[in-house]
């Protein structure tokens, strides 16, 4: 069989998180760090691949994305689903309506649905607000987000000044109604000539309720939760066999390295009860700028890997915002991605076969680092947040990539257990 599934995702903690959501199903999950460089004679029925693009200019992101759906498309997909954060950040033009219209252009669709709800993380729609536990996203931490501040909860009109095509709702009640209501619903919209459909969702049986009705389009948009009932919709259908490849689990090493560069205020939580048992060393960007990762490095050469150390660079918003000043915005994120690249190959070198990265442009800077392409994804931490496993200086990892608002205070610790876990079964 062929991709049935071919997944593009802004940036790389957004891919493992819908990875792992689709390996749910037990069935094979293939994860690409990037546009692969080979033709795809070894995909597998669930594609995803992990691009980054979330704050990138449209006209650098468009290339990559066009480049990604022409590879999925060679190796056989037939749906599509465009991923972005749950959170819908993005920057005021883009890039997440510009994308999707992009692709619908590329597939030949004249509609799509936009549903970032992911309820087991907190993430819900209602009316076409987007809310983080009982709090609408504007006033919630994310309004202060360092690089896609949301100041504004309502997605149609977030989204209507970054498409050129009309805008609609399907709300709850709705959707409470079921999918042939749904699909109702999305057909008088489209001889309204609306293409967006901004889709309400406060419960995962609303997403199964959405993606029963809407499986057959052939783009689907939204953070991951949407497309998680998918396999099981393929299934029922006959069009995905129950007896698919699965991941195999290698042997590892219990020599570990914890790699935090978001500075959500989940992560700040996170970062502070793992650091009160572990050894953990934090990074000042102002230094970096001025004397290089090497006492960082420095610390770590010292390190007991089995220990499993933290180096972190997450911050209160007010200490960002003093390196933000001083070094400009771009410049103090580059220095600690870099730092942390650096860091994760100098692990690697040392013996670490366990990687815990936190932060969606960390995890896209320490796998580049690691020449990381593919990955074979696994059991999940928490919801969104799977274990994979890949080569990388000639030998196999561990690694999870987590988005820095997912997972619980501790969640480090989950992520060490959980993999013991996978490899006792």
């Amino acid at each position: 069989m062929g991709t049935l599934l071919g997944c593009i995702a802004d940036d790389f903690t957004g891919a493992t998180d819908l990875a792992g959501l689709l390996a749910r199903s037990g069935v094979k999950v293939s994860l690409r760090m990037g546009v692969p460089s080979e033709e795809p004679t070894d995909a597998t029925t669930f594609e995803v691949i992990a691009l980054k693009c979330r704050t990138a200019p449209f006209d650098e992101a468009l290339p990559e994305v066009r480049a990604a759906y022409d590879w999925l498309k060679r190796a056989g997909a037939t749906h599509f689903f465009w991923k972005y954060c749950s959170t819908f950040d993005s920057t005021a033009k883009g890039n997440i309506g510009p994308i999707a219209e992009a692709l619908m252009e590329e597939i030949g669709t004249d509609q799509t649905i936009y549903c970032p709800a992911f309820p087991e993380n907190g993430r819900s729609i209602f009316m076409g607000n987007l809310f983080v536990g009982e709090q609408p996203i504007a006033e919630s931490p994310m309004k202060d987000h360092p690089l896609t501040p949301m100041r504004d909860s309502n997605l149609m009109r977030l989204l209507e000044p970054q498409v050129t095509k009309p805008v609609g709702l399907a709300n709850r009640l709705c959707v409470a109604k079921g999918p042939e209501a749904i699909k109702a619903r999305l057909e008088e919209l489209r001889k309204d000539g609306v293409a967006h459909v901004v889709i309400d969702a406060v419960a995962n049986e609303d997403l199964y309720l959405i993606a029963e009705a809407c499986q057959d389009m052939p783009l689907l948009t939204g953070g991951s939760a949407i497309a998680m009932p998918l396999p099981d919709l393929y299934l029922q259908q006959g069009v995905l066999s129950a007896d698919e490849a699965k991941t195999q689990v290698p042997d590892l090493a219990k020599t570990a390295i914890v790699l935090s560069g978001s500075c959500s205020a989940k992560t700040r939580a996170q970062v502070a009860a793992y650091s009160e048992a572990a050894p953990s060393y934090r990074l000042d960007p102002l230094d970096l700028d001025e004397n290089g990762p090497e006492k960082a490095l420095e610390w770590l050469a010292a390190q007991d890997l089995a220990k499993a150390p933290l180096i972190y660079a997450s911050a209160e918003p007010d200490q960002v915002r003093i390196a933000q000043e001083k070094l400009g915005t771009m410049q103090a994120g580059a220095i600690v991605e870099d730092a942390l690249a650096k860091l994760a190959v100098a692990a690697r070198d040392q013996g670490a076969e366990r990687f815990i990265v936190a932060g969606g442009e960390t995890s896209g800077a320490v796998t580049k680092a690691l020449d990381v392409t593919t990955l074979d994804v696994s059991a999940e931490i928490s919801p969104g947040v799977p274990w994979s496993f890949c080569n990388t200086g000639g030998k196999t990892i561990a690694l999870t990539l987590k988005s820095g608002n997912f997972g619980d205070v501790r969640f480090f610790d989950d992520a060490l257990r959980k993999l013991e876990e996978i490899e006792g079964q």
